[in-house]
């Protein structure tokens, strides 16, 4: 079965060993679908939680003009939710003379030449949306510290549980790729989907984090045919994010390391979800692969820490909660998270292994409609660039699972990623738009979002 990483808060709901958590059984989901008249509701969760599509669609082009149950806060959001042709990233339908067709905010005829505003602005302007392709990393899995201290705990601080709920306790809206909102969870909110929008603006909207919670191996490829939007014929080129940065060495097993995905099993998972994207991403595109993350950074900044749990008595360090995680096999990573070296060295040893097939894709596959690049997963420069800050490692972590990147890892990480693309693969990127100051000041916000 399917188990969902909800780590700790899994773990204080059902302190129980091997506890399974399916889309049958997530947050108690099989007790309200046992009532007949919920029976179609849950059917209609579990197809949007397997397949990562919105809940509420109605024309079915897998954009929603609802924020949660993966709906604007994965993907842009739509501007007509009845005409299936209306979406984010589309190429203009007869340049947007008379509608906004691809939901960037951008359209109808300058009065002074009758030429439409998206062909003025927006032609030949490099125009490409971002697609992330992750695991709970790139889903931004968050649990408010706020939940779980006592000091803090109140009316106020439970504000957002419906939303976290129904995000899956995952703010894709402030995540280092797909990012959009100004963050309310702490630092802020920098991500490469808010770069390309501020480099042409005509990129509006067009964002999709196609990411999951999950702690077992991730092969991206058998749910892209149902959760990625992208018309190779009728839309924009994409910038496609491959990064399931840990999946594929944690687990909660007692025998971790038999249940890590092999090097072989790597190679197939990548090449074959890279085929499925060549036929189906418009020419033009380009695929990122990013490696694994070197966990061991985690036991080494948190361990003798204190958890919020046990903030207030001094009686609870990140060390005791990962072996009582450990104890009841819902570890997000029994192999990083533990005290025994060897073991952390052994599973850093395969994310190596695991991240050089990558780069090894990436420097012998060829693909008809995208180039592909690879980069490591910039852990130590987003240290570094924290400590220059005056901030501590450990504030890179969330919190409450110590497992996660924090939001300021996130936020410190896009401007790396970034610079390294603007560096090394400026094609990627695309120009900068000339007419961006003209964007704004006829059509401000765009719509927001």
């Amino acid at each position: 079965k399917e188990k969902r990483s909800s780590g700790l808060f899994h773990a204080l709901a059902h302190a129980r060993p091997k506890r399974q958590i399916g889309s049958k059984t997530f947050m108690g989901f099989s007790s309200a679908c046992a009532f007949p008249l919920l029976a179609n509701l849950c059917e209609k969760i579990k197809h949007v939680l397997r397949n990562k599509l919105p809940f509420e669609d109605f024309d079915g082009d897998k954009f929603s003009t609802f924020p949660t149950l993966r709906g604007y806060h994965w993907r842009g959001r739509d501007c007509n939710d009845k005409n299936t042709t209306v979406y984010p990233g589309r190429r203009p339908d007869n340049w947007d003379a008379k509608s906004d067709s691809n939901c960037n905010g951008i359209w109808g005829v300058d009065p002074k030449d009758g030429i439409p505003y998206e062909e003025k602005f927006c032609k030949g302007a490099d125009s490409k949306g971002v697609v992330l392709l992750g695991d709970s990393a790139g889903a931004h899995f968050h649990i408010p510290p706020e939940w779980m201290t006592v000091t803090q705990m109140s009316a106020k601080s439970f504000a957002n549980l419906p939303m976290a709920f129904s995000d899956e306790l995952d703010w894709p809206q402030f995540s280092e790729i797909t990012g959009f909102l100004n963050s309310t969870i702490g630092g802020w909110t920098d991500s490469l989907y808010l770069r390309l929008r501020k480099r042409n603006r005509c990129n509006h909207r067009d964002l999709q984090n196609i990411s999951q919670n999950v702690y077992f191996p991730v092969n991206i490829a058998p749910y892209l045919s149902f959760s990625l939007a992208r018309n190779q014929l009728l839309d924009n080129p994409a910038i496609v994010i491959y990064a399931t940065i840990g999946n594929d060495v944690c687990n909660g097993e007692r025998d971790t390391l038999a249940h890590m995905t092999t090097p072989k099993e790597m190679l197939s998972n990548v090449v074959q979800a890279l085929r499925y994207l060549d036929a189906h991403l418009p020419n033009g595109s380009h695929v990122i692969l990013t490696g694994l993350v070197d966990g061991r950074f985690l036991w080494d900044n948190l361990h003798d820490r204190y958890h919020p749990l046990g903030q207030l008595n001094k009686d609870v360090t990140y060390s005791q909660l990962y072996s009582f995680l450990d104890c009841l096999q819902v570890s997000p990573c029994s192999g990083w998270l533990t005290p025994n070296e060897t073991l952390r060295n052994l599973t850093s040893e395969r994310a190596l292994q695991l991240s050089n097939v990558l780069k090894e894709i990436a420097s012998s596959e060829k693909f008809a409609n995208f180039d592909i690049f690879y980069m490591d997963f910039p852990l130590r420069q987003t240290a570094e660039e924290w400590r220059k800050m005056g901030g501590e490692p450990w504030q890179l972590i969330e919190p409450v699972d110590g497992f996660h990147p924090s939001q300021i890892a996130a936020a410190l990480g896009t401007g790396i990623t970034w610079q390294k693309a603007l560096q090394e693969w400026p094609q990627v990127l695309g120009k900068e738009n000339p007419f961006n100051d003209q964007i704004e000041a006829i059509f401000k916000d765009q719509g927001g979002y």
